[in-house]
Formats: structure tokens, C-alpha cells, sequence
């Protein structure tokens, strides 16, 4: 009876356990043999991604011909085996990966932004000078000075009451508002049904002022843009007939204005230059002859020693760019590059790119180690050579092959202002001739 029983009570207990055992019919069974061509799929394109993510050096890139294969095909995969190990560790390389092609990262050093509140600092003092001098101006001529609202009508205002007074204009527009008259070339201020203003920018009386202009942006403010706004005081002169479309093929007539010769162009919160007819390039920017001392004590390199390593030199470079210190970045060229009519013109345009990107691009840049080889004349270095040659060899190889030349190539890594890498490392050249020091090649190259 006992063991009756115990079989009886067993009898639930086995269906019970048979009701929850799956059914090998239709139970979700794993194809080992495709899992792991699938894997292998997903894997190629992981790899390749790899590739192209190292082939950046840590730079970001907008088109990434494998990342999309990979990441949709990993994705499949950790969806469809989430615990098969070998699918995690391909999951795991992908989120590496991933992460990498955004772009390297480092923490910023205080010291790499330094210059850009050293340059709101000065641009707030040479402002300050402009306004004064600006206001000064006037005050002084105050009784002279007629509202530039409303426009007189030259159909019945004289020249004679007009010629030689002077007008506040504001808002002027350069180059939007510049076109090519049958008297000149002019920037245009109001429109038909107000009468218009012409101002002369063909004479000395603007070419002076605005080339002051752009020297204090080469100088000073690198966030002055391309596109000015300016407020012009100017001097009545005339009236002209012009049409101000600046379409070759001109639509409308032309519109009596009054012709304005520029005294003064003041850029409000930056700058104010003035004509001057004296002055080496017939003008300047109020406190023009102060910035050099204003910089002096900012200036954290002066000069470059001779003994500078081409990676010390892309450093002074940098820092000769950021600082606004021209005549060192002038001190970091190879002459050679200086020379000829253009040469200082072309020098002068990339130190204004450099000064651009190193506003809106990046703050900072890092510098990998110098890859020298010898271009020129024979190499007392080479060991290779050296152990097949003899010192009488070597004394006619001095002799013969010239002035040794060295060629320097530095990659340059550079960081914008959150840490973040901004495209691939740049390679720069430098030169050295005989026992010169280093020289940068080529300048135009970016960071």
C-alpha cells in the first residue's frame, strides 16, 4: 500500500512536469552554421570601418563608407543572439569604434584659450580709443555737421549751401552695398523715395581708411568680419547722377545723390579709422601706434633661438598666429618664401586665414614627432652609407654634393575649444640649409 501510494502521489507530479517540457517540434532552435556566417558578414564590415576610422588619426569625417553596413548588421546580430559571446565582443569593438570616428578628445588647458580674451581686452581698449577720438571729431566740427535725415533734394537744395558739410551715415554696407557708377565707384545709402547718399570709395579718402581698417584686423580683432558695417562720416562734395543697381546691365535710371567724400569710417564696438593725408598709406585707426606696447606685455615668445627643433618651431608658429605677433610669424618663415614683388601680399592673406580658423575652427593644436630626411648635399648622418665609405670619401662627397638641406615633415593634431579633434592630423614642412636654424615651408598649410 505504501508504495501504492507513493506511485499514485508520483502520477501529478510527472504530468505536471511533461505539461511544461517545450515540444522539440516547435521550440526556437539555434543554426550554429549560419549564426556564424552572419558573424562573419557583420565582422568584414566592422573591419573595414576600422580601417577607415584609423586611417583618420583620430579626425572626424562626415562619410563613412562602411559605417553603415557595420552598425545595422551588429545591431541584427545583438537583437538576435544577445548572450552568444562572440557577438558581444563584436558589439563591444563597434561601440569602440563608434566612438572613435566621432573624433579624439582631450581635456583643454587654460593656457590654449588664453589669447582670445587677450584679444577681447585689447579690442575693448583700441574701441574705447576710437570712440573718443571719433567723438571728438564731432564736437569739433559740430556746427558743420548737417542730419543725415531727411535727404535733401538736390532738385531744390543748392550745392552751394550742401558742399563741404559734413553727415553721420549708419548702417553703410561694404561690399554689399558697393557698385560701379559712370563717375566713380560708390556704396549707395537710402533709396528712390528718400533720395539718395553716394559715398566715394574710388579716392584716397576710403582706401586709406579702409586699409587701416584691415590692418587692425590683422593686428587686433580677428572677429571682424568680411562683410563691415560701418557708420562713415563724411564730406558732401558734390551731386551725381547715378544708378545704384550693381548689375553689369543696369535696370532704372539714374538718381540724383549727393556725393560723399569719407572722413572717418567707424566700426561701433571695434574701430575707428581716419583719413589722413600725411600718413604712409593716407590713414590710421585710432590708437594704431599704441597697439605694439599694448601687445609687448602679452607676447609669451619673443624670439626663436638658433638652436630651435623643427616641433619647438610649429609651437612658436602657433603661438606667433595666435598672439598676433607678425613679425615673429614673418621670424618663422623661410626667406626664400618672402622674396619677390608678391611674396609679402600672399604672407599677409594666409596670416589672415590662420587668424579666421584660429577664431571660428580650432584653439589649439599638438605636434607629433619630427620626420627629417636630408634633400640636398650628403648626409654625415646616414649610418647605412657611413659604414661603406671612407673619411677621404666622405671629405669628397662634402665637397662636391653642395650645401646640405633638410627637410622636416610635423603633423599637427588640432583641438577646437571643447576638447574635440578637428579632422585629421596636417602634415607641415620646414627647411634647413647648411648650419642654418629651421624655417617653416609652407605657411599656407592649415592646423
Amino acid at each position: 500500500m505504501k508504495i501504492l501510494k507513493a506511485g499514485l502521489a508520483a502520477v501529478p507530479l510527472i504530468l505536471g512536469l511533461a505539461a511544461f517540457t517545450p515540444d522539440p517540434c516547435s521550440a526556437e532552435t539555434v543554426d550554429y552554421a549560419k549564426m556564424k556566417r552572419e558573424i562573419g558578414q557583420a565582422e568584414y564590415y566592422v573591419k573595414e570601418f576600422e580601417k577607415e576610422v584609423a586611417l583618420q588619426h583620430g579626425g572626424e569625417k562626415m562619410v563613412w563608407r562602411s559605417k553603415k553596413d557595420a552598425l545595422t548588421k551588429v545591431q541584427a546580430l545583438k537583437e538576435k543572439y544577445p548572450d552568444n559571446p562572440d557577438v558581444e565582443a563584436l558589439f563591444q569593438r563597434t561601440k569602440i569604434t563608434l566612438m572613435k570616428s566621432k573624433g579624439d578628445y582631450t581635456e583643454v588647458n587654460p593656457e590654449w584659450v588664453a589669447y582670445k580674451k587677450k584679444e577681447e581686452e585689447l579690442r575693448n581698449t583700441i574701441s574705447a580709443i576710437g570712440d573718443r577720438e571719433f567723438e571728438k571729431f564731432l564736437n569739433d566740427h559740430r556746427a558743420d555737421i548737417i542730419p543725415a535725415a531727411p535727404i535733401p533734394n538736390p532738385n531744390v537744395v543748392s550745392i552751394s549751401s550742401l558742399q563741404n558739410k559734413y553727415v553721420v551715415l549708419e548702417n553703410v554696407e561694404y561690399p554689399s552695398n558697393q557698385f560701379y557708377g559712370l563717375t566713380g565707384e560708390y556704396l549707395w545709402q537710402g533709396k528712390p523715395s528718400l533720395g539718395y547718399y553716394f559715398i566715394n570709395i574710388s579716392e584716397r579718402d576710403w582706401l586709406g581708411p579702409y586699409e587701416a581698417v584691415k590692418r587692425y584686423r590683422r593686428t587686433v580683432d580677428s572677429s571682424l568680419g568680411d562683410t563691415i558695417k560701418f557708420t562713415v562720416l563724411g564730406r558732401i562734395s558734390e551731386v551725381v547722377a547715378e544708378n545704384p543697381d550693381p548689375a553689369k546691365k543696369k535696370v532704372g535710371i539714374p538718381r540724383l545723390g549727393w556725393a560723399v567724400l569719407p572722413v572717418a569710417l567707424k566700426v561701433p564696438g571695434h574701430v575707428a579709422a581716419f583719413y589722413k593725408e600725411s600718413a604712409d598709406a593716407s590713414g590710421y585707426f585710432a590708437g594704431e601706434d599704441q597697439v605694439k606696447q599694448l601687445k609687448e606685455g602679452w607676447y609669451s615668445v619673443k624670439s626663436i633661438p638658433a638652436d630651435v627643433t623643427p616641433e619647438r618651431l610649429m609651437e612658436i608658429f602657433m603661438t606667433a598666429i595666435k598672439e598676433k605677433n607678425f613679425d615673429l610669424y614673418l621670424d618663422c618663415i623661410n626667406p626664400d618664401r618672402q622674396a619677390g614683388p608678391q611674396a609679402p601680399d600672399l604672407v599677409r592673406y594666409h596670416w589672415d586665414l590662420h587668424q579666421e580658423r584660429f577664431r571660428k575652427e580650432y584653439v589649439h593644436a599638438t605636434f607629433d614627432k619630427a620626420e627629417i630626411k636630408v634633400i640636398k648635399g650628403f648626409d654625415n648622418t646616414d649610418e647605412a652609407e657611413n659604414f661603406f665609405l671612407d673619411d677621404e670619401q666622405r671629405a669628397i662627397l662634402n665637397k662636391t654634393q653642395g650645401e646640405v638641406v633638410k627637410q622636416a615633415t610635423v603633423n599637427s593634431r588640432a583641438f577646437n575649444e571643447n576638447g574635440k579633434q578637428i579632422g585629421s592630423p596636417h602634415p607641415h614642412v620646414l627647411i634647413k640649409k647648411g648650419n642654418g636654424r629651421w624655417y617653416v615651408e609652407d605657411y599656407a598649410a592649415r592646423f
